[in-house]
């Protein structure tokens, strides 16, 4: 692990996003790039999140891609922000993982959602016959449990690799939905404010008064998600975070599109009422240079008694990207000392 761990732990998503005239191999590779750079500037996690039928996210082969980022990185937790349950049979998972486990100890973490990671036509077809729903999701936690557990040896039916494995599990929510579930389970709680902000709140209130401690945890941990688009200038910030927005409009239009190089004007690209459902959906994003990220991160952390900070930076230049990383973690250090 690493050396020493900041004050407030500071973790990378990763969605393997597809930037305009890159092929996938490069994709990859650039996710690899990110993952080497963070890891030596003190990031804590890298996680990537399962998404299927979107041409600007490569990563729905979610624990191959873990795979490679770890077989790629020494120190860093690598996991899944994360693994869409209802897709996938519980047994699955636990094989997959406690391979990923045995290959990379004490490196792997597991992060679960009950949403489909896509529309329903393709979840549909994900899961083939199996009928399974965000209802089921209690139950296939706990089967995930059971078979991580050594209890299971002498079950018919039993996860090698996956048994008697000591993998985190986190449950993943972006409304207070799954809140409620994470606290009554004592499992740490993860939030993607990064594109559903207006619930965060409310659902990390709803997990701490529902908290109840477990064998894995013993008080409440939350970790939001937030976009970071940090530069040198406030303005070249403005200037990066268009990539973002224009991503944005795709999902508000259903015309996605790779991720776009960044433009000096957004008039002509969006209406005021697609401007109006992009800002809402960012709410919780840090654009700007040092100073003025670790003002609002400052702030953000007393608001929230966060005890993580996971970001992501949807940034078209490499270059711009890293940089962005290098600059969020110096404010991250200097909030911690």
């Amino acid at each position: 692990m690493n050396k020493k761990t900041p004050a407030i732990p500071f973790s990378v998503l990763d969605l393997a996003t597809v930037t305009e005239g890159t092929t996938l191999k490069e994709t990859f590779a650039k996710s690899l790039e990110v993952a080497q750079h963070v890891e030596k500037l003190g990031y804590y996690r890298y996680w990537l999140s399962e998404h299927h039928n979107m041409i600007s996210v490569a990563s729905s082969a979610t624990s191959i891609l873990i795979g490679y980022i770890a077989g790629g990185t020494s120190t860093m937790r690598i996991g899944s922000g994360g693994i869409m349950l209802p897709n996938h049979s519980p047994l699955a998972v636990a094989e997959q993982f406690g391979t990923l486990e045995s290959i990379f100890p004490g490196r792997i973490d597991l992060g679960l959602g009950r949403a489909p990671g896509t529309d329903q036509l393709t979840a549909m077809e994900l899961r083939g016959g199996r009928y399974q729903t965000a209802e089921d999701f209690p139950q296939n936690i706990l089967k995930l449990q059971t078979y991580f557990s050594k209890k299971n040896s002498n079950s018919k039916v039993r996860a090698i690799p996956g048994e008697g494995q000591n993998i985190p599990m986190w449950i993943l929510g972006s409304s207070t939905d799954s809140a409620q579930l994470a606290g009554f389970l004592g499992l740490p709680y993860a939030f993607a404010s990064h594109f559903a902000p207006a619930q965060f709140f409310a659902a990390i209130d709803l997990y701490r008064k529902t908290f109840r401690p477990s064998e894995s945890l013993d008080k409440p941990y939350i970790m939001p998600c937030v976009n970071v688009i940090a530069a040198d200038t406030d303005e070249e910030a403005n200037r990066l975070v268009t990539s973002l927005y224009q991503m944005f409009i795709g999902i508000i239009t259903g015309k996605r599109t790779r991720l776009q190089p960044p433009v000096d004007n957004m008039k002509d690209l969006w209406t005021e009422n697609e401007e109006e459902a992009a800002k809402q959906m960012l709410q919780l994003s840090f654009i700007g240079s040092p100073g003025t990220i670790k003002t609002k991160m400052k702030d953000f952390s007393e608001q929230t008694g966060m005890n993580e900070i996971m970001v992501i930076s949807n940034i078209f230049d490499q270059k711009a990207k890293l940089h962005s990383y290098k600059l969020f973690a110096d404010v991250m250090k200097e909030i911690g000392n």
